[in-house]
């Protein structure tokens, strides 16, 4: 079924028929383009929408939503979070996020696309224009891709980029759903999809601090003082709608933590600290390390989840064991275990801690590869080759091969 839409910019009135075709028919598709250069948060400049509308040439109706433009998008933002219409999404994470955000919207009963065809046989992280290629046929241009949608007006080009960017989605979507359907993973698929449903842009002023870069070597008391520099860092960016590293880069920050300068002349000395950073930001940066110092030390803890070099072994042997099951069950491994999840798990394991709070072990996952997990890190079985050269869990107790 070709696919085909208007390239126009939508009215009002052309977001509430859309709104009323999805309600009747259940499901859209929808995706956004934004520019997160320069900001804080991601900027929607664009949102598309498609719907099935026999009226349309092919059958598909597509609107293009100006994110600048003051459009009403209350009938559609409402569809986003009804449990009975599904939203059609391709690799849709970060387009869930900025709706949510940006037109006030829950979620629901998202379908997306890349995790589905990583269900299906195909990659887990397969760009839109190589599955469509791939499972429908169909070519699509990327011209317009990395352009400035802030800017208006959008050009003819961009209009008919956008607009193709869901032409098809509907039609992957049910493909996917085929194959799902047919191959018993449809459940699995919909459990997975239905992680990205939270997903959100804001960050914890309270909490970044820990993903910074070698965070684990600081002491506790420096540990104190980047929770409270970081924070700040987090909020000044957030007024001031700019990256953080415009407001203060990574490395200085650590930098500065590590220090603890007193006055302005010591925080002048680190590298990273430019003139004009210190002349505009100096009294509250060493504010939030004054406050940092008072604060209760954060203590490191030395042991839990933390993997050591001979893990690596097992490591290596729990993902042999994890690429085989999902060979066998037709998935991308990626959606099973990353390196960091197989880590803590194994870290747990070696220290007898409880099961770590990772993905690889719950839900579908667990179903598929828990169980076998278990049993090759208690030493109840082994991983041994068949004649076919296949990976197979060897049973230690019976000598059978499973």
């Amino acid at each position: 079924m070709a696919a085909t839409g208007r390239t126009d910019l939508a009215g009002p009135s052309d977001v509430a028929e859309t709104a009323q075709l999805a309600r009747a028919v259940g499901r859209f598709g929808i995706d956004t383009e934004f520019m997160s250069e320069g900001r804080y948060r991601a900027l929607l400049c664009l949102t598309q929408v498609a719907v099935e509308d026999p009226r349309e040439p092919g059958g598909i109706r597509t609107i293009l939503i100006d994110g600048l433009g003051g459009v009403d998008v209350s009938p559609l933002a409402e569809l986003l979070g009804d449990p009975e219409i599904q939203v059609v999404l391709h690799a849709g994470r970060q387009d869930v996020a900025i709706l949510r955000r940006a037109w006030a919207a829950d979620m629901n009963n998202i379908f997306d696309t890349q995790i589905a065809a990583g269900f299906a046989g195909e990659s887990a992280q397969a760009g839109y224009g190589n599955l469509i290629g791939a499972i429908l046929g169909v070519r699509v241009g990327k011209t317009a891709s990395y352009t400035r949608w802030d800017q208006r007006p959008l050009t003819p080009e961009q209009l008919s980029y956008a607009a193709e960017d869901v032409a098809h989605l509907l039609q992957l979507a049910d493909e996917l759903e085929r194959r799902l359907y047919e191959s018993g993973r449809h459940a699995w698929a919909v459990e997975e999809c239905r992680r990205l449903e939270s997903a959100t842009d804001e960050r914890d002023p309270e909490t970044v601090w820990e993903r910074l870069p070698r965070v684990g070597a600081l002491d506790p008391r420096s540990r104190a003082v980047a929770r409270r520099l970081a924070a700040w860092r987090e909020r000044t960016a957030s007024q001031e709608d700019r990256p953080v590293g415009a407001v203060l880069q990574d490395a200085a920050l650590v930098e500065i933590v590590k220090r603890h300068p007193a006055d302005l002349a010591g925080l002048g000395q680190i590298r990273g600290v430019h003139p004009s950073i210190l002349k505009r930001r100096g009294e509250p940066i060493l504010e939030a390390v004054r406050a940092g110092l008072k604060d209760p030390p954060i203590p490191r803890d030395e042991r839990r989840g933390r993997s050591e070099p001979g893990d690596a072994p097992l490591i290596a042997l729990a993902e042999a064991l994890l690429r085989a099951r999902a060979i066998e069950a037709g998935l991308a491994y990626e959606l099973i275990a990353s390196r960091s999840e197989l880590e803590r798990i194994i870290a747990a394991s070696r220290q007898s801690e409880p099961e770590p709070d990772v993905r690889t072990l719950i839900g579908w996952r667990r179903e598929l590869v828990g169980r076998d997990l278990e049993d090759l890190l208690t030493g109840r079985t082994a991983l041994a080759v068949r004649d076919n050269r296949r990976l197979a869990l060897h049973d230690l107790d019976g000598g059978r091969l499973e």
